[in-house]
């Protein structure tokens, strides 16, 4: 039996099959431009088919050009759509081919379809050649004085592409004018609503620069226009209501009665099905209240079914949004949605960042009334398939209950978590019960029932863990084995990758060593020991303090680390309420749904664009490089030649306009002393802690000194051997650097990238340097006096940054440096990266003492 033959596979109609496919239709364009033959259209309209197919998939068919041109010369309003697409894709970045689409574009705008009229418009508008404006003024005032809405419509938007384009030719043309007249006269609401969305962007670009502008920008709030708007505002689709509408939230009203009738008008946009208007309509309502207390309650009454009956309609992503909003109004007002708790329950089909919000919410609005029903509905999710929900849940009844809501109940909920025998289950509920016996002492001795059966070889998480050791500590008098599972953790102390449980450990061991002195010293004594040669700077020094202290006295250390505590009354919040009231400012943007502050930056063409800040706290400093730059200069020696910021690429990889940087190098540190810490004299001790770590001796004049044998007995007593003769360190060596070092923009932040952060510190400039540094120029060329120099700089008053090199004279290792000044707390925060990290505390030494002489000759 013969194979089954091959099927030959046809080539796709969207691909071309040769090289020689764009010639052939190139030729069949050419045969059919200028044809008037019956099917000459049809013909046409396969080939711009083809054509178009091609573009889309990123095939170049700009050779295509002046035949499409050609063939656009019909009436079939569908090949003149087709090619209106072309050029306007090919215009821009072939502004010579453009030249050619001039003449038929111009000779479209005046024909006798105000549909082609439009099109054609639209097309030219969108060339975005700025060489072809002149050609763009004609037709747009004529478009604005057309007979036909969808021109005039057109016209509108075009005049706002023209001004992005060229604002001088759009401002010259007088066109805002002619759209004001249009927005106040034209019986056409969508004309309306493109003029005013123009004329807002217009004005908001020119008012920094025309007090015209300004004038008209405000006059746009006056009260004519607003009634204006609003009495049409039903007229006028989903998209321009919400234009609107953000309009009237800036509105100020005269009195209490011209809010109320505002508010009348725009009561049966509550029940619209758009859920943007809603939300703008509900803007409206609380920026107008925000001033009447008694009806702004009734607003948030009112706004109520709204917005829950949008939550549940409509996909996912608009659920949230609204959600989002919704979550923001029960933070604000909590007991308001207290007895609509069940809206906020969690629905299978849900996903992740919804329930998460359903959530947060149902614990802002859990009060004695519901907290039984709530709580056990959380404590369903507990055992949910998706763990972070899960976990959220757990926080969330752990929440509950330091409001104060059904306590007993509560916490014995979360020790039956405890016994579920699920890792994150236990990690979750461990630090909660922290937190609860930090409120409630009263409740130790179940909870340290339920906690001493927990191994804590079973306890993964840092944060848990840490919890765990806390308790350890807190309770060891309470718990018979406490001496014995921490000296287990500080065996294992190398295996300990968490900063923070090594730290918990330290502390926690000395409280017990407080309490059980016996069966804790040989543990106290070996965690000193760990401590003090780890490779972390706040373990180094909280291991040293707690030495110290014991060698001064154990009834003062006793009394500094484990005094009488009182309750917990209230925790911190996470956001500030200054941060919440500016997001409500805010509201109906996209930074209720970010719960993040909307900031301003400048874009490439200078025009406002709002960002976001993500950051893991709410207030990063006094300011932030990244977020608005006025300068920045780029060269090895020129301190003087400054290039607008946006020429620099604005993005999370530039090194230059970034702010964040990993300041936790995991590096081993070394210490220049005059006092050696002292040796552990146990075989079983960690491997890293048999390393002898030298520290400063830290000198008080106001503690009284005690003699040698104090020291001596506290050593012996913990195991750690006799402390060494203070040995002098040994001088620094000398630093000469290259007064003639270069290094290239490029270079520089490969390295920045690359090398780990060898020195951070900050420094106190003096008043004289504060106040020669007017501008950075005097301080770029005070630097490079001492071979320190800039390689790019920005920012102004009261607040530089800068970034300098230097080279070391005999070799080619580099030193790179971040100083950022702040004059009005005369504070310099100064990073230093080096190839040859054991210089860098010398270059450190040479960089601060280059930076006090500024201002003093």
């Amino acid at each position: 039996m013969a194979p089954p033959a091959q099927s030959q596979r046809s080539p796709s109609p969207s691909q071309p099959s040769g090289k020689g496919e764009i010639s052939d239709l190139k030729l069949q364009l050419r045969q059919h431009a200028g044809s008037r033959a019956p099917g000459a259209d049809d013909a046409k309209r396969d080939l711009f088919k083809k054509v178009i197919s091609y573009m889309t998939i990123g095939i170049d068919v700009s050779s295509l050009f002046g035949e499409m041109v050609m063939c656009s010369v019909t009436s079939d309003i569908v090949l003149k759509k087709m090619c209106y697409l072309y050029v306007g894709n090919y215009a821009k970045g072939n502004p010579d081919l453009a030249l050619l689409t001039i003449n038929f574009l111009q000779k479209d705008c005046k024909d006798e379809d105000p549909m082609i009229r439009g099109l054609a418009l639209r097309s030219l508008c969108s060339l975005r050649v700025a060489n072809l404006v002149e050609y763009l003024v004609g037709p747009l005032g004529s478009g604005l004085k057309d007979s036909n809405s969808y021109v005039r419509m057109v016209a509108a938007i075009g005049v706002l592409k023209l001004y992005h384009i060229s604002a001088s030719t759009c401002v010259d043309a007088d066109f805002s004018a002619m759209l004001k007249n249009l927005m106040l006269n034209d019986p056409d609401a969508h004309v309306v609503a493109n003029c005013l969305s123009s004329l807002q962007e217009i004005w908001s670009s020119e008012s920094s620069t025309s007090e015209e502008a300004s004038r008209e920008r405000e006059a746009l709030l006056s009260k004519p226009v607003i009634y204006y708007f609003l009495n049409r505002i039903k007229e006028f689709s989903e998209w321009a209501q919400c234009l609107v509408l953000e309009l009237v939230a800036k509105y100020v009203p005269s009195d209490n009665s011209e809010i109320f009738d505002i508010m009348n008008l725009l009561e049966d946009r509550l029940q619209h099905a758009n859920g943007a208007v809603v939300l703008a309509t509900i803007k409206v309502f609380m920026q107008l209240t925000l001033s009447m207390t008694d009806v702004h309650q009734q607003v948030y009454e009112r706004i109520k079914a709204p917005l829950l009956t949008l939550v549940s309609s409509g996909s996912q992503e608009q659920s949230y949004a609204v959600l989002s909003h919704l979550h923001l109004l029960v933070m604000r007002a909590p007991m308001l949605f207290s007895s609509d708790y069940k809206h906020f329950y969690c629905q299978y089909n849900e996903p992740s960042y919804v329930k998460k919000l359903k959530l947060e919410m149902l614990t802002a609005v859990a009060n004695e009334s519901n907290t039984y029903e709530i709580v056990t509905e959380l404590c369903e999710y507990a055992a949910n398939v998706d763990i972070p929900i899960a976990r959220e849940s757990i926080r969330a009844v752990g929440k509950i209950a330091l409001q104060q809501y059904d306590v007993n109940a509560i916490v014995d909920r979360l020790l039956q978590f405890l016994e579920m025998e699920k890792d994150y289950v236990t990690a979750e509920t461990l630090v909660l019960v922290k937190d609860l016996l930090r409120k409630y002492p009263q409740w130790s001795h179940d909870c340290i029932a339920v906690v001493g059966n927990i191994s804590s070889k079973n306890v993964q998480e840092p944060k848990a863990k840490a919890a765990l050791i806390w308790m350890l500590g807190e309770y060891s008098q309470d718990m018979n084995d406490a001496p014995y599972v921490l000296e287990s953790l500080i065996e294992n102390w190398d295996d300990e990758h968490s900063a923070e449980v090594r730290l918990h450990l330290l502390t926690a061991v000395l409280k017990c060593f407080l309490k059980r002195p016996p069966e804790t010293k040989k543990a106290l004594g070996a965690a000193l020991a760990a401590g003090l040669s780890d490779f972390h700077q706040d373990v180094h020094d909280r291991a040293l303090f707690y030495y110290r202290l014991l060698q001064y006295n154990v009834s003062v250390a006793e009394r500094v680390v484990n005094p009488p505590k009182q309750a917990v009354s209230v925790f911190a919040d996470t956001q500030s309420s200054e941060v919440k009231d500016r997001i409500f400012d805010e509201f109906n943007s996209l930074s209720v749904v970010y719960q993040k502050v909307q900031v301003k930056i400048i874009d490439s063409q200078n025009f406002w664009q709002p960002s976001y800040m993500f950051t893991d706290k709410e207030h990063r400093g006094p300011f932030e490089f990244s977020d608005e730059l006025g300068s920045l200069s780029i060269g090895a020696d020129s301190a003087d030649n400054v290039v607008p910021a946006h020429r620099v690429e604005a993005n999370d990889k530039d090194l230059l306009l970034s702010t964040s940087e990993k300041e936790e190098s995991r590096g081993a540190t070394n210490y220049g002393s005059a006092y050696d810490a002292p040796l552990y004299n146990d075989t079983s001790m960690p491997t890293g802690a048999s390393q002898t770590q030298s520290e400063l001796a830290i000198s008080n004049p106001m503690v009284p000194s005690h003699s040698p044998s104090s020291s001596l007995a506290i050593d012996d007593l913990l195991g750690l051997g006799l402390p060494l003769a203070p040995v002098s360190p040994p001088p620094p060596p000398s630093l000469k650097l290259n007064a003639k070092a270069v290094l290239d923009p490029s270079t520089f932040q490969q390295k920045w990238r690359q090398l780990p952060i060898s020195s951070s510190q900050d420094y106190s400039m003096s008043p004289q340097g504060v106040a020669a540094l007017t501008t950075p120029q005097a301080f770029l060329r005070h630097m490079q006096g001492h071979s320190i120099h800039c390689i790019a700089s920005g920012g102004q008053a009261p607040n530089f940054k800068f970034f300098f090199f230097a080279q070391k004279a005999d070799e080619l290792s580099i030193f790179l440096v971040e100083c950022i000044i702040n004059t009005s707390s005369a504070k310099a925060q100064i990073k230093i990266k080096a190839d040859d990290q054991s210089m860098s505390q010398t270059f450190s030494t040479s960089f601060q003492s280059a930076l006090s002489k500024f201002g003093t000759a």
